[in-house]
């Protein structure tokens, strides 16, 4: 059974920075591309990152390019987002996901997801 656990979330002030973690297990993770997703309160979830199988290709979305970077560890079957000089518009619950080979910017491509982190940002 695929698992995947985020950690890292927490309430920090405005121009702070965080590192949030996904832990996988059950799969092959080497073999899976992987993102990052956030959903505030009464929002549609929104794309953040992706990072292709080899960690070579990413995408991020414009909301956060420049201050977010996502990497991923295949030794340690881990996924990372690094986030620098957060805004109270990036308060969310951040979600990871996971899909066979292909990286996707949409929510529905992804078989596997996390249950959240949350992340909230004080001005």
């Amino acid at each position: 059974q695929v698992q995947l656990v985020e950690s890292g979330g927490g309430l920090v002030q405005a121009g702070d920075s965080l590192r949030l973690s996904c832990v996988v297990s059950g799969h092959t993770f080497s073999t899976y591309a992987m993102a990052w997703f956030r959903q505030a309160p009464g929002k549609e979830r929104e794309f953040v990152a992706a990072i292709s199988v080899s960690g070579q290709n990413t995408i991020t979305a414009p909301s956060v390019k420049g201050r977010s970077t996502i990497s991923r560890d295949n030794r340690k079957n881990t996924l990372y987002l690094q986030m620098n000089d957060l805004k109270p518009e990036d308060t969310a619950v951040y979600y990871c996901a996971a899909r066979r080979d292909i990286t996707s910017t949409i929510a529905r491509d992804y078989d596997y997801w996390g249950q959240g982190t949350q992340v909230t940002v004080s001005s």
